[in-house]
């Protein structure tokens, strides 16, 4: 059964940081782009980052670049969302998704196969 499993969403202040996990399971995250995506209450869900299947391409939203990274750890299986200099408009619930050979289409939430429950990250001013 193929899996994604969020976590490490919490409560931070305005300017700390935080990590976010994706673990798989089920099926090797080798031959899959990984994406990060986030929605807050009352708005769409939007692209926050991606990393390629093959070469490890990574992409980010403008309003996240600089302060997001995204890595994967081949051995664990693992996606990570490193978030620093957190600011309250980062308050949103992010998911991470799976995308089949992805290395095109990483922005387009339509694109991927699957995707997580999602964790809630929260950031007081």
């Amino acid at each position: 059964q193929v899996q994604l499993v969020e976590s490490g969403g919490g409560l931070v202040q305005a300017g700390g940081s935080l990590r976010l996990s994706c673990a798989a399971s089920g099926w090797l995250l080798s031959t899959y782009a990984m994406g990060w995506f986030r929605q807050a209450p009352g708005k769409e869900r939007e692209f926050v980052a991606a990393i390629s299947w093959n070469v490890d391409n990574t992409y980010y939203a403008d309003s996240v670049k600089g302060r997001f990274t995204i890595s994967r750890n081949g051995a664990k299986n693992t996606v990570y969302l490193q978030m620093n200099s957190l600011k309250p408009e980062d308050t949103a619930v992010y998911y991470c998704a799976a995308q089949k050979y992805g290395s095109t289409w990483l922005k387009l939430a339509t694109k991927y196969d699957y995707w997580g429950q999602g964790t809630q990250v929260t950031v007081s001013s």
